[in-house]
Order: structure tokens, then sequence, then C-alpha cells
């Protein structure tokens, strides 16, 4: 019925005229409803097949491919890709034009040469080939038995004599007699003709070409595989040539094959789906598949499927079933095995494929087909994942991909990776390339994600510090958690300064530079007091000897007695008690709970003294702090670094240390070696 649609003024549609065609009820049939819309300025009649069309009427009954395979109607199928690498064709095209009769004929003799390795492999022994040209329709008839004559000297015990390999072609300008005969031909098991009188010679395979003439209204149930030579009809045109290997014989199974050239450039790796050009006509088979099966079809994007065999085997010439593949049985229902477990086998290939890849490539180019910049986009940022050993999307503006990367080589990921972000945060990106961005790791907010980096580092210092208070010079897994952690005190302490300008009715203060407060509550969670009013080595030093008390231990009484993660707690508590009268009454209070007093009226604290350890400790926090600046660890003899307000000669330190460097612990020479020490 599909002829009939489209212009109401062609012959075809006087079957809708009740002046021409009296009727009391009309009843459609067709497998590729075909939708219209009216064009040009002058009204006329458009016989359009959407539903509750007002020329063809209400759907009244509509039956699925995938319901028409569960109930035998019509043969299940498999899309068998033939990867094709083939040195003719790359030496044609070296020299000629891609569209030139000499890469067209190189291209053919290797889909040629494909075509009887699968039908070694997969017994099929009939094949539809469709063909866009008469001449190269012909040239495969022609030349079909000269690749099995070939194939056939070099390994008799893979593939069939020449003598009972057939080819011929059709196309529309054949007489319906010639025609007929042929197709008769092709259903045959034996070989015709003067040749073969009174001998029954089994055909092994037979080969029909065609042009634009058997897409259609034509019973081919003898047809187990169909070879789409050339896919340039429309997809109307590509589902009904698909008709001709689906369709069945009652009570006789078979598995039909779709067969689909794979042409691979030189090198190319088989990976690269999404933006090959090599997978064009694939892309519009399954397209027109997914038209009519798209439970199957959609479930190709599964990524527990593999590429495995056929859910379906066929037992001999004939094809009947044997059965379903072991492992689908969760997926049968009711008798009908469910599109999931048929898409395990629907689709194959030469070479074995990444099944993360094919995912993307039937949800990208066959479910959700996207521009060729977008495709390049995901491969090139899929490909510098992999190269780099990256499991996030943090790249550079400026990065363009290599040269060598082959199809997405020179892609600008960078900027890409920048446009995407770009129409994330204003909303127009599709929900479909958010999820599959997000599968790859893409980092929507790189200052977002650096801080959440920073969060979990300190989590970690706090969990094995017990306090999150660390000194600016600290790295700790890798991460300048030190400058990270004081570059946010300083933030958060803008946001508190300016709340209470705010409070005060002062208006027009810039939210620049603050600390959100969702952040601020993050970071109380990790260690609520990791930003007191005071200097943070204070600070770190009371949580020390706080926990010194609460494990049982008693608080020093000289310097050197107690020394935690480098401070000396003995020195500490002797300068809080002799500067008391300096600290703030909060600070005074901290002290009073621990049981730490002011010095006595006449009581004067001995100097304290501090340790060996403390002072490496010092002085290797200012070499830190000055590499950490200056990128180098090469010191003036003269400089003095200051650390948290204490002076530290730095330069007689590293000089003095380079002469006793024999007598230094594996440790200490290998915290300096880290610097870059130069010895």
């Amino acid at each position: 019925a599909h002829r009939t649609s489209g212009d109401g003024l062609k012959p075809w549609a006087a079957v809708h005229d009740q002046a021409q065609l009296p009727a009391e009820r009309r009843l459609y049939m067709t497998a590729t409803a075909r939708v219209w819309e009216a064009e040009g300025e002058r009204p006329r009649l458009v016989a359009s097949m959407e539903d509750d069309s007002p020329v063809f009427g209400p759907v009244a009954y509509r039956l699925t491919l995938s319901e028409a395979i569960g109930r035998g109607i019509v043969a299940p199928y498999q899309v068998l890709c033939l990867d094709i690498r083939d040195p003719g064709l790359y030496t044609a095209l070296t020299s000629e034009d891609t569209g030139s009769d000499a890469v067209r004929g190189a291209r053919l003799a290797a889909v040629q040469t494909g075509l009887m390795h699968a039908a070694s492999e997969e017994r099929f022994r009939r094949v539809l080939s469709f063909h866009s040209r008469v001449q190269e329709a012909e040239a495969m008839a022609v030349s079909v038995p000269v690749v099995a004559a070939r194939l056939a000297e070099n390994d008799p015990d893979r593939y069939p004599p020449a003598g009972q390999v057939w080819a011929d072609w059709l196309y529309g300008e054949h007489a319906p007699g010639h025609r007929r005969n042929v197709l008769d031909e092709f259903a045959s098991d034996f070989l015709g003709g003067p040749d073969f009188a009174g001998r029954n010679v089994r055909a092994e395979l037979r080969v029909l070409s065609s042009v634009r003439v058997l897409g259609e209204g034509v019973d081919t149930a003898e047809c187990d595989a169909v070879l789409f030579s050339d896919a340039r009809g429309s997809m109307v045109d590509i589902v009904q040539m698909v008709g001709r290997a689906l369709r069945l014989k009652p009570e006789r199974g078979k598995l039909a094959s779709l067969v689909v050239p794979v042409f691979l450039g030189p090198g190319e790796d088989p990976n690269e789906l999404l933006t090959s050009d090599a997978y064009g006509t694939l892309t519009k088979v399954l397209g027109a598949l997914r038209a009519h099966d798209s439970e199957t079809i959609e479930a190709l994007a599964d990524p527990r499927l593999r590429n495995s065999r056929s859910a379906v085997e066929t037992d001999g010439a004939d094809g009947v079933e044997e059965g379903a593949e072991q492992g689908l049985d969760d997926d049968v229902e009711d008798g009908r095995v469910s599109g999931s477990a048929r898409a395990a086998g629907v689709l194959r290939f030469s070479e074995e494929r990444d099944p993360a890849v094919l995912t993307q490539f039937v949800q990208l180019r066959v479910i959700d087909p996207e521009r060729a910049y977008w495709r390049r986009g995901v491969e090139a940022a899929t490909r510098w994942l992999r190269e780099t050993g990256e499991n996030e999307l943090r790249v550079p503006f400026t990065y363009v991909t290599p040269e060598d990367w082959s199809s997405v080589g020179s892609h600008p990921l960078g900027a890409w990776i920048a446009d995407q972000r770009r129409y994330y945060a204003a909303g127009t990106l599709e929900a479909s390339r958010v999820a599959e961005l997000e599968k790859l790791g893409m980092v929507w907010s790189v200052h977002a994600s650096a801080w959440d980096a920073g969060l979990d580092v300190a989590r970690s210092y706090a969990a094995v510090h017990s306090h999150c208070l660390p000194a600016a010079t600290v790295v700790w897994d890798s991460f300048p958690l030190g400058a990270w952690l004081k570059n946010q005190r300083a933030m958060a302490r803008r946001t508190r300064e300016n709340a209470v300008r705010r409070d005060a009715g002062e208006a027009g203060l810039s939210y620049a530079g603050e600390l959100s407060h969702a952040r601020m509550e993050a970071l109380d969670e990790v260690d609520p007091g990791w930003c007191p009013e005071w200097e943070i080595g204070w600070q770190r030093c009371l949580r020390l000897a706080l926990a010194h008390v609460k494990n049982g231990g008693t608080l020093p009484a000289r310097a050197g007695e107690v020394i935690v993660q480098g401070e000396d707690l003995g020195t500490w508590i002797a300068g809080q008690r002799a500067g008391w009268d300096k600290l703030a009454p909060a600070q005074q209070y901290l002290l009073e709970t621990l049981g730490i007093e002011p010095a006595g009226e006449g009581e004067m604290p001995a100097p304290a003294r501090q340790s060996q350890d403390a002072r490496w400790a010092a002085n290797l926090a200012a070499a830190r702090q000055f590499h950490t600046r200056e990128g180098h660890l090469r010191v003036p003899r003269q400089h003095v670094e200051t650390v948290e307000g204490t002076p530290v000669r730095l330069g007689s330190f590293l000089d003095n240390t380079r002469r006793r460097a024999t007598k230094l612990s594996a440790q200490r020479r290998n915290d300096l070696d880290e610097l870059g020490m130069r010895w």
C-alpha cells in the first residue's frame, strides 16, 4: 500500500478515489509506512500513512518485526559485517579517484572474496546482492565464479568447486520471462541448464545480483543472505531489501544474514566506529532495522552485550533451528525470546570490537545520530583517556590531538570540551549528551572538581593526624594541601567579615572571593577548628596537646620532653605561660581547660630549648616553603626564610647540611632530595 501514498494525483492513488473505485471499506497492508508532507503552493491531496490518516484511516493492527520473528512468521536475522583490508584496493586508491572504475572494481573484488569467506563459515547458499549500478551487478555475476575458482584451488577443503557456484544478475529492463527463469534457478537446489541435463549437481552457492528490481513484490523465501554491496537507496528501500532474506517457508527455519562490507583503511583501528566513514552502510542498515525492530536494535546499546555468536544456530544447509544460545534462558518469557536476548548475536564482525565502543556506536550513530563534530569529539575524548590513563576529562583548552590519532587526529579536543561545558552551563546541552560525557568522566566545572579533590585530601590528612591544620608548606598525597587550606581560610575569614558588614547595613559588597556556606560546612565536618581566629600553628599545638592528654599523657614541663608531629609541646606550653597576657581571652580559656596556667608572679620559665628533631623540622618546613614559592632549592647562604612569623636561617642550614651529608639519616636525606637538594 505504500505505493499508493504520496501525491494524490498519481495513477496509483486512484485506489483512494471513491468515484473511480467504489468500496464500502478499504484495508491497506504495508511493511514500510510512508509519511508525506505537501510541497509547493498549489493545494493537492497527499496520501500520508501516519496514524489516523484522513486517507488511510486508523491503524487496525500492527505487527512488529520482533513479534513476527517470535511467532515464526519471518526468519530471525543477524547483521554480519565483513571487515575488508585489501592491498589491491589500497593500491588503487593511491593512484585513482575514489569513484573511478579501477577503485570500484577493486572494491567489488574485495567484496566477492569476503562474501566467499562468509558463505563458507556461515553456511549460507543463496545470496541476493543489491547494487546501484547496472555495470557492477553484471560484473558481480561474471566474476564470482572466477573468484570461487581461485579460492577453491588455494583451499579445496574449505571452498566449493567453482562448477558448483552459480551467479547471475537482473535489472529492470530484463524481460519478465527471463526474470522468472533466473528466479526459479536461484530457488532450485540443483544446477540447471544444458551442462547439467540428466545430472543432479547440487548448487553449493548461488549469488544473484540486481539493480532496483528485486526490492519488493518478489517471493525469495529460499534466500538466506542479502549483501549490501551498495546501500545508496532510501531507508524504505533498505527495509525492502532486508525483507528478501526474512521471508520464510512454512515449517522451515533459517537464520537470515544481512551482509555489510566494512572497508577499513590501511592501519585503521577497527574500534574507530564513531567517526570512520567505513561504517556508513552499517549505520543505514541498522537504522532501517530499528524502524521495524527497535527493541532488538536499541538493545545493542546495552553495555552488557558482547560481540557474540547469534542466539540461533543453524543445522546444515537447510538452516533448521537448533536452539537458543546457552545463557539466554533468563530472557525467555512465555516461550518468546526477548529483544535483549536476540540482540546478543544480532551484530557480528570479522574482527573483534570493544563492547564499550560498540555500545557508543549504536547509541550515537544509530539510535541518536549526531553531527560528525560531536562524534569526533566523543571518540577523541575516549582516545585521550586511554592514552593518558586519566579517569576524568581534565583537558587543557589549548590541547589538540596528535595527527597520528587516525580519524580523530588534529581535533581541538580542549576547545570541544570547553564548548560542552558552556552548553551545559547554559542549559542547552541535551540530556543524552550529558549522560554520555559523564560516562567518560566529564568535569563540568574545573574549579569545583579541584575543590572536591582538595576536600578529599583534607579528609585523608585529618584521618591520620586527628586535625586539619597542616602548615602552609605541607604536601599530602601529592596535593599542596597546606597552601589549599590557607586559601580556604582566607576566603572563609573574608566571608565572615563581609557578613558582619552586611549585618551592619553596608551595601554593595561583592561576594567575589568568599567561601560558600556549603563548603564551609563541609570543612567544618572534617575539623570544626580548621579556621581559627588566630594563627593555625597555635591551634595545631593546642589540638596535639589535647590529644596527648586524652590519650593518657601528661603535660610536659620541659622542652624536648614530648614532641608530636614535629611540634615540641614543652616549648609551646612554656611560651604560652610566658606570654599569657598577649593571648586572646578565648585562647586563655582553652589553655585553662587543659590545665595550663599563666606563669606565677616572679616565676620565670626556663628559656625554651628546641630539640634537634624540632630544629630539623623547622628548617625543613622553611626549605619546603622556599621550594614551593621559587620552584628550586638554590638558596643563598645569607638568606633568612620567615615561617609563620619565625625567622629561619635557611641558607646557613643548607650549607651546613651539605657538609654533614654523610652523617644524615636516609629519611632526612630523602626529604631534601625530594626538594631538589644540590649536594
